[in-house]
């Protein structure tokens, strides 16, 4: 297509002016043959790769102590940005990468499950602001997106839609395989096809792990299209969830790295840091910054619990590793299809800083964590489970200490959006047919909403200024273009001003200069007010690590930075600051719609794969459960209704004839209520009640089963999940889906032998929740992203 004007998209179709015969076949019958929207000549296919919670000093291609020897390859066909910046969460960053525009611009000034009605808050991307997928697939690009998807509305993620926030049809992408939340189990992942949920291939045992999957996906995709249209260029987007916690990978993976980190964090900070000079991803003069507050020593932790917290970096360092073996079986497939060369490849090692989400002294199951019910996983239950970390039988994350680590050089970690530890990423961008220098270093500041204008420029596309229907908001990032060539190596930086802000740490950053104000811990709720919060100032340009503060000594520098961070933070929707926590959980109080708010939910058969803000919340509570049924001919087995897995849930289900009720605390105990006779053969409806014991949050409660309102059967549950059961695990009629809540069952075979009609759940009147700690709330939606 030649001449085609672009800025009004989708490409409005011309109607034929010529002459019209009457017949066919009449001679003077004429018309253009039909043409395919296609990009403009020379478009490059674009791969973007974005890595989840690692930080700038982990990978070795900037210095850390992780092999990741594809990220290498591609650096050295291309070049590595070491002043390439996020925005200190997951959603946010994702947000403001596939848009071109600000986090809060598009509404996502925080993650979904706390969005509020504020337009900056509020997790809904205006249609002004039309995504960078949907923008290519209108100029005739093919694209898809694998992996981790985390900015669908919480209100929005079902079955019933609207999927204008998903990646397939709202953002643009026409094929999706992934997940949708901010984490999955990489065992026994929830796992979409489009929109539709669909099962893993296989379990553990059998080989499987979710980021080969979605890369023999994104593998087969690329070659289909490459196959049906060889000249058609392709935009795919490759989110692993790797390496978000839980850090699950194939234990031969961890061993590579066995007695790696026996010395601790704090000396793999110093190592790295001088690999990192070495490498020239920092300058000569950087300083090494302090370990920051709050973060305990290496020295300071017990003799009892560092081979586990060693092992917790082992295994982190394997999950890595074969994030990077996986993306070079894609690139791979790019070479072998002859369109590597072709291709505009970005590389970020990181969607923000290393999380600092997995308690002090890390934990085999973030359930004890955001349930705050650390005080059952002790230090001696750490240690005792060492062997379990990284496997099926965890849902693992590493200690702060190795967060901080895999920071270096920086200060603070994820969610700190204050400070570079939180926001600054490793990044890679390889087109060698486009002019990139290979084997480059660029030390240029940009930023996640760069990504967006790159792409269009290197594809010759212009900025669309209607989408739909709809005017357009401007790019806000700047293109990187200008700093490809060899040439270009010392060229002036085009993105000289940023403003930052997470939970409120804020930043802004302005030719050179850094003002910046640490509102929160990553590990904590907020403790006062905004107007407490303690500025700081940094000369970039000659301290590269934030390590000298000079707010002192420049006062009047420091105040025209604040100035600039407030009129930034109103042009961009940034206020009103929110540090609100259990407000915002709160979606009454927040202003965001809810899907479920009566006291009763029916599911039916063929119901699957509902997340906890899709379903009845029966936490802290008495609650019933009735499944209408048709027995069998023999012994009724399997499951009618089950919540969560094997970290932590509850099921009911049948086994060898007997009813059975399970509740699973988390990994650490599961307390079985079993009838005291065979479900008669006639009975129709089948029942679990649950009577609270009340008094607080997470007690106990008696279970009683019956069958036809006969009693078969009565138990106690001695302590249960007072806020989540899991971070990705399901709803389930008929089954229990992914990882078994009961020892009862395995993870396949499950299924009810007889007949469901329907099961539904119905709440008493005793809910606890008011008791919930508000600074808890903020913690429980944050381990979230």
């Amino acid at each position: 297509m030649t001449d085609v004007q672009r800025s009004v998209l989708p490409i409005p179709d011309l109607a034929y002016t010529g002459t019209v015969t009457y017949d066919a076949t009449d001679p003077d019958t004429r018309f253009p043959p039909i043409e395919p929207v296609r990009p403009p000549a020379g478009s490059p296919n674009v791969l973007v790769v974005l890595i989840d919670d690692t930080g700038f000093g982990a990978s070795s291609a900037f210095g850390g102590p992780v092999h990741t020897p594809n990220f290498e390859r591609v650096a050295a066909a291309g070049l590595k940005y070491t002043r390439f910046h996020t925005t200190a969460l997951c959603s946010p960053t994702r947000a403001a990468l596939l848009s071109g525009r600000n986090h809060h611009t598009v509404g996502m000034g925080g993650i979904t499950e706390i969005a509020t009605s504020a337009p900056g808050y509020s997790s809904v991307r205006p249609n002004s602001c039309a995504p960078l997928a949907e923008t290519l697939k209108l100029n005739g690009y093919n694209t898809a997106q694998f992996g981790k998807c985390h900015e669908v509305p919480v209100w929005q993620a079902s079955a019933i839609g609207p999927f204008s926030g998903w990646p397939t049809p709202g953002n643009g992408f026409e094929y999706f395989y992934g997940f949708i939340g901010g984490e999955t189990n990489q065992w026994y992942p929830a796992i979409y096809e489009n929109t539709t949920p669909v099962e893993p291939w296989g379990t553990p045992e059998e080989g499987y792990h979710f980021m080969g999957d979605m890369t023999d996906r994104a593998i087969a995709w690329t070659r289909e299209q490459k196959s049906l249209a060889p000249d058609v260029p392709s935009f795919t987007y490759f989110a692993p969830g790797a390496t978000h916690a839980p850090h699950h990978v194939p234990e031969e993976w961890a061993d590579r790295y066995k007695g790696r980190f026996d010395q601790g964090w704090d000396e793999i900070r110093k190592e790295t840091f001088a690999r990192q000079l070495e490498l020239g991803v920092i300058p000569a003069d950087a300083v090494l910054t302090e370990r920051s507050a709050g973060i305990p020593a290496w020295d300071e932790m017990s003799d009892l619990i560092k081979p586990a917290l060693a092992r917790q970096m082992e295994v982190y360092a394997g999950f890595l590793e074969y994030a990077d073996h996986h993306v070079g079986r894609l690139l791979d497939a790019y070479e072998e299809l002859g369109i590597l060369d072709d291709t505009l490849v970005y590389v970020i090692i990181g969607d923000n800083g290393a999380s600092a989400e997995g308690s002090m002294h890390g934990t085999t199951n973030e359930g004890f964590t955001i349930n705050h019910m650390n005080d059952l996983e002790t230090e001696q239950y750490v240690a005792d489970h060492i062997d379990d970390i990284g496997t099926p039988r965890s849902y693992n994350h590493y200690a702060v200490g190795w967060a901080h680590a895999m920071d270096t050089p920086y200060q603070w970690t994820k969610q700190v959006a204050s400070h570079w530890g939180g926001t600054r990423n490793g990044t890679i961008v390889s087109w060698p047919h486009g002019g990139v220098e290979k084997g480059g270093v660029r030390h240029q500041f940009s930023h996640v909403i760069d990504v967006a204008p790159t792409v269009l420029e290197a594809a010759g596309i212009p900025e669309p200024s209607l989408v739909n229907g709809v005017t357009q908001r401007p790019y806000e990032g700047t293109a990187m273009n200008y700093s490809f060539a060899a040439e270009n190596a010392q060229a002036d930086e085009q993105h000289e001003t940023q403003y930052f802000e997470m939970l409120g740490n804020r930043a802004i950053y302005h030719k050179g200069w850094t003002a910046v104000a640490k509102h929160k811990d990553p590990w904590a709720g907020s403790s006062h007010g905004l107007d407490d919060d303690v500025w700081e100032l940094y000369d970039v340009e000659k301290d590269w690590t934030q390590s000298h503060d000079l707010a002192a000594e420049e006062p009047e520098r420091l105040a025209h930075l604040q100035r600039l961070f407030l009129i930034q933070a109103a042009r961009f929707n940034v206020l009103p600051l929110d540090i609100r926590s259990a407000e915002r959980m709160n979606p009454d109080i927040a202003g965001r719609p809810q899907l479920v708010v009566s006291d009763s939910q029916k599911f039916y058969p063929g119901m699957k794969r509902l997340s906890e803000n899709t379903s009845i919340n029966i936490k802290n509570k008495s609650w019933t459960v009735t499944a209408q049924v048709r027995i069998p001919d023999g012994e009724a087995s399997g499951v009618l209704l089950a919540q969560g897995g094997a970290y932590g849930g509850w099921s009911f289900y049948a086994v060898d004839g007997m009813l059975a009720f399970a509740y699973n605390l988390l990994g650490i105990d599961v307390d079985i209520v079993r009838s005291s006779t065979q479900i008669p053969a006639d009975a129709t409806e089948l029942r679990a009640h649950f009577a609270y014991d009340g008094g607080g949050l997470a007690k106990g409660g008696t279970v009683t089963l019956s069958a036809d309102g006969s009693v078969i059967g009565e138990g106690r549950v001695k302590r249960t999940i007072p806020f989540q059961f899991t971070f990705d695990e399901t709803v389930d009629v008929g089954a229990d889906l992914a990882s078994p809540v009961s020892p009862d069952y395995g993870p396949t075979g499950n299924a009810f032998s007889g007949d469901i009609e329907w099961v539904r759940i119905d709440l008493g009147d005793d809910d606890h929740s008011h008791l919930i700690d508000d600074e808890h709330r903020l913690a429980v939606a944050m381990l979230k992203q």
